[in-house]
């Protein structure tokens, strides 16, 4: 009954209450749309079809939800709405059509719904069926008349600021929307994928002179001075330097595009009147939206920017051109400040071309010396700020000699510390951070001023709740450790005020941003102070009470990343303090309180407390039992894979950590993780963890864990649990993956086979199976030594990154890539199934074959997987086995078990390897010569060592009391 009503309530409601049924009508559809309910089709190609216009909006509005439904689906999950659109976008075409005649704000209402329904059905998937050409090509006819037609007279006598919410500019917005999406996506030839080619090619050669055509009478009458709302203006900018890029457009905008630089792009890079207001009536404000990312979406300024940077970059003789005009003005003592500022900022927008073309790399520092440094002394704010602008878009440039360098930063740090205008120190803050990255003689000459500098920042900060510069304070930090040591309590102390400010949870996302940063600062702050214990003591009270009473007590969940990772620091080094353990118990107590979403949030602290004070750690049961019933409550619960593979680490991890101190512990340990394996799992990687806790038990003490099993041994079931563990084990041998899992298997391995005694029927079953097995891991072991010691390699060598300029294009070229298709296709393969992003099936099925009919990418791929299994996400979790110094070497453990087995029971021995062929008794003596090898290198570097950590000792509890619980194997567990 709701279901067939709904539509026509909203048909009928007023617009507050519609737009509660058009949520109402979204969750409908998602459940019942087309299984149970394909009426609402009928349903609205009545009222499109009527006459009666007041069903207009709601019946759309309802086509809305329909599409908005498939937006983000791939292509063959589209194919109900495809039928429904069969049917239902002739009559939309058609009542658009009709609506085109009425210029009242009513009409012009329905049509940008329209407008918006159509969006919604090309966004991230073209249906070719139903957008064959003659059907595009009306709609394109129609994008057209909307963008080109004049606004109504009444819509120019209302104030400038609140034009853009009229609907006739919003009508032109989504027009120019859906056009800009046709040709960036779908309409551009050689960067679409396979099943867009033609299209793209029958989209440039039929549309885009006249679209253009239109576009230019636009950019015309902002140049005319003729109102022109800043989303339509941003999006004809985006068109043009989309069209920038093809040989067949470029031949058209070639004849406009230095008028269109000159007298549309120039005027809106200077300092406008608004801007003026702004910045002396709120300069906060002022801030907030220069430096607001997501003003750039959408802003005309950036816009202008982007494309004033592509011509000039793709296109011969723009360039010279630009630059032409900008040095005229520069030099002409007439040019009055606010063109000064156009000009200064258009020489920082295509600063990257002008500090690599040979033309212009030379007169860069005399222009800024000429040109931007007197700027400082301006009486002009702005123009001070755009002095500090320059230099940070300048700031890799190779200055010739200290002076000017010196000048440079002297300019910027005097700005920061000394002047009265808030943008600018804002400005000089942010370039200062540029040039102290990328200009390394500059450090030196910023050190004397750290203190100044910092405590400016600091206060800066908090008055304009800045996220950028959040950054420099970071990099200051980073960059001048021992210079902030003796303000560092200051600084944290000033840093926690700014978080209590801005993180109170009621001031928006801009506030919310930088309540994020100030966390991250004061856990980069911690991180580079760490060894300075005198100091941390100071630190901690402070931070432990704001993330322990204020975020964690709170419940400010969108800060438990930031707040956990600063958690982490602090615990880093031991031994931790009381006030640190008091941590530990609200960490355990949010977990109980918020669930399992923070658990892998929480994981890194989790680990410290475990690993960096063990003795204390084991000193508390209580400690023990917490982390306990957390992994229980993951494992026995439906958290997800990723959260339980996580709990499965953590157990792991205590039973490694520590080994001979928790005997009491091992078997409930063993039973939750076996418990786990009788329940459905999908992913390998939750199999080898839960797996790898029983192979850390059987090293912990392998006896210990045999009685375990025993005792855990479900009466009904014949089979020894031991054996199916045995052989679940061995099945899932390749699982281990990366160097410490595969380290732990190969230990476990060697346990199990020098285990004295009768052997496990399963054992023997499997004897066949073990040493190829070995063989295996060692192979990976060898792979995964090799990328660690090539990741540390490249960690060490410092980046260099020459960004490549490309050449500028003859008229008669494209700046599109030949592989642009097949890196889509290689994106999508390795995109996430189900991901919102708009990757299709065809983008898929593209990049499965290249042109040839094979797969070009297949070593790439498979370099790719290897390089993940080389280094699993978990090694971050270490133990005493991954430790430099660790004298646990699988290698030499290796070769000591199956000599000690060949000389002491022949017979095993001779089961375990009569079943190797001649190439993996080869591979069995290479990995004993490097076991030989290694113990050598070993030996060496144990001279080189001395010294260790000594423990306190602490008195460790002899039993801990988890509950016990029945365990049946291979069945349901028991409640």
């Amino acid at each position: 009954m709701v279901r067939d009503a709904i539509v026509d309530a909203m048909v009928h409601a007023p617009d507050p209450i519609r737009v509660q049924l058009a949520v109402c009508l979204t969750n409908i559809l998602k459940s019942d749309f087309p299984g149970r309910w394909t009426g609402i089709v009928d349903k609205v190609s009545i009222y499109l079809q009527s006459p009666e216009s007041a069903g207009w909006v709601g019946s759309v509005l309802a086509l809305y939800q329909l599409v908005k439904n498939y937006e983000y689906k791939k292509p063959e999950e589209r194919e109900p709405l495809r039928e429904a659109m069969q049917l239902l976008l002739p009559l939309l075409y058609q009542r658009m059509v009709h609506l085109l005649q009425d210029p009242s704000e009513a009409s012009v209402l329905v049509q940008k719904l329209i407008l918006k329904v159509f969006f919604a059905l090309v966004q991230y998937h073209l249906p070719l069926a139903l957008i064959r050409g003659d059907v595009c090509t009306q709609w394109m006819e129609v994008f057209r008349v909307i963008i080109e037609r004049p606004v109504p007279d009444v819509a120019n006598q209302v104030d400038e600021e609140e034009r853009p919410d009229l609907p006739w500019w919003k009508c032109k917005k989504w027009a120019f929307h859906i056009v800009s999406r046709l040709f960036e996506r779908y309409g551009s030839p050689g960067s679409v994928t396979k099943e867009y080619r033609e299209f793209a090619d029958f989209y440039l050669k039929a549309y885009s002179e006249g679209i253009l055509q239109v576009v230019l009478k636009v950019l015309d009458q902002y140049r005319q001075k003729i109102y022109v709302s800043p989303r339509v203006l941003q999006h004809a900018l985006n068109y043009v330097k989309q069209a920038v890029a093809h040989a067949f457009t470029w031949k058209f905008l070639k004849p406009h595009i230095v008028g269109i630089i000159l007298e549309v792009v120039f005027p809106l890079l200077c300092y406008t009147d608004q801007d003026d207001e702004l910045w002396n009536t709120d300069p906060h404000e002022y801030i907030r939206l220069k430096f607001d990312v997501f003003e750039d979406f959408v802003s005309p300024v950036t816009a202008a920017q982007t494309l004033a940077h592509t011509v000039c970059k793709q296109r011969k003789g723009v360039l010279q051109k630009t630059m032409a005009y900008v040095n005229a003005l520069l030099t002409n003592p007439a040019c009055n400040p606010r063109q000064k500022d156009g000009a200064l900022h258009l020489v920082g927008t295509v600063a990257t071309l002008l500090l690599k073309r040979k033309l212009y790399k030379d007169q860069v520092e005399p222009m800024l010396v000429a040109h931007v440094l007197p700027e400082f002394a301006s009486p002009h704010g702005f123009l001070r700020a755009r002095a500090c602008w320059v230099l940070h878009h300048f700031c890799e440039l190779h200055f010739r000699g200290q002076t000017n360098l010196g000048q440079s930063v002297e300019c910027l740090v005097g700005s920061l510390l000394r002047d009265q205008d808030l943008p600018v120190r804002v400005e000089a803050a942010v370039a200062l951070q540029a040039f102290l990255s990328a200009q390394e003689k500059a450090q030196a000459a910023v050190e004397p001023h750290i203190k100044e500098i910092s405590l400016e920042l600091l206060k800066i900060i908090r008055e304009t709740e800045n996220d950028d510069l959040i950054s420099v304070m970071q990099k200051i930090v980073y960059m001048y450790t021992e210079q902030i040591t003796p303000i560092a309590v200051e600084m944290t102390q000033h840093l926690v005020g700014t978080f209590l400010e801005s993180g109170s949870g009621d001031g928006g996302d801009e506030k919310a941003m930088v309540a994020m940063g100030v966390l991250t600062t004061l856990d980069t702050l911690v991180s580079v102070l760490i060894d300075q214990q005198e100091i941390v003591s100071r630190l901690e009270p402070p931070l432990l009470d704001l993330v322990v009473n204020h975020v964690l007590g709170n419940s400010l969940m969108e800060f438990y990343e930031e707040a956990l990772s600063l958690l982490c620091s602090l615990s880093s080094r031991g031994p931790l303090s009381p006030a640190m353990w008091k941590a530990f118990e609200a960490l355990y107590q949010t977990f109980q309180k918020d669930g399992f979403d923070f658990f892998t949030d929480m994981m890194p602290a989790l680990h410290n407390f475990v690993t960096v004070d063990t003795p204390a750690f084991v000193s508390n049961e209580n400690h023990l039992l917490a982390m306990y019933n957390m992994c229980k409550a993951l494992l026995e619960g439906s958290p997800g894979e990723d959260a339980e593979c996580h709990a499965a680490k953590l157990l792991e991890v205590i039973i490694l950590q520590c080994k001979g101190q928790i005997d009491q512990c091992i078997p409930s340990f063993v039973e939750l993780v076996l418990r786990r394996l009788t329940k459905e799992i999908t992913s390998p990687e939750l199999t080898a963890m839960c797996l790898q806790v029983v192979v850390a038990a059987l090293y912990y003490n392998p006896g210990l864990l045999f009685e375990t099993l025993v005792k855990l041994q479900p009466q009904e079931v014949p089979k020894p649990l031991v054996d199916h563990f045995i052989s679940m084990w061995m099945d899932n041998v390749d699982c281990f993956l990366g160097l410490h899992d595969r380290k732990i298997c190969v230990l476990g391995l060697c346990t199990l086979i020098s285990t004295p005694g009768q052997k496990p029927q399963a054992l023997m079953e499997a004897a066949g199976q073990i040493m190829p097995a070995m063989l295996m891991l060692f192979d990976g072991l060898k792979r995964a030594y090799a990328f660690k010691a090539q990741e540390e390699e490249d960690s060490d060598e410092e980046e260099e990154e020459d960004e490549y300029d490309g050449e500028v294009l003859d008229s008669d070229e494209d700046d599109v890539e030949d592989e642009s298709a097949e890196y889509l296709a290689r994106i999508a393969r390795k995109a996430k199934k189900g991901s919102p992003f708009p990757v299709t099936s065809a983008t898929i099925e593209d990049g499965n074959e290249a042109e040839d009919g094979e797969d070009e990418d297949d070593d790439d791929e498979d370099e790719d997987d290897n390089d993940e299994d080389e280094e699993t996400a978990l090694e971050a979790y270490t133990t005493p086995l991954d430790e430099e110094d660790c004298p646990v070497d699988e290698y030499q453990v290796f070769k000591e078990v199956m000599q000690t087995i060949q000389n002491s029971d022949p017979t095993w021995f001779n089961t375990l390897t009569s079943v190797l062929n001649a190439e993996q008794q080869k591979a069995l003596q290479e990995v004993y010569l490097l076991a030989d090898r290694r113990k050598a290198v070993s030996e060496s570097l144990k001279i080189e060592r001395s010294g260790g950590y000594v423990f306190q000792n602490q008195t460790v509890p002899t039993s801990f009391n988890f509950g016990e619980t029945s365990f049946n194997f291979g069945g349901a567990p028991k409640c």
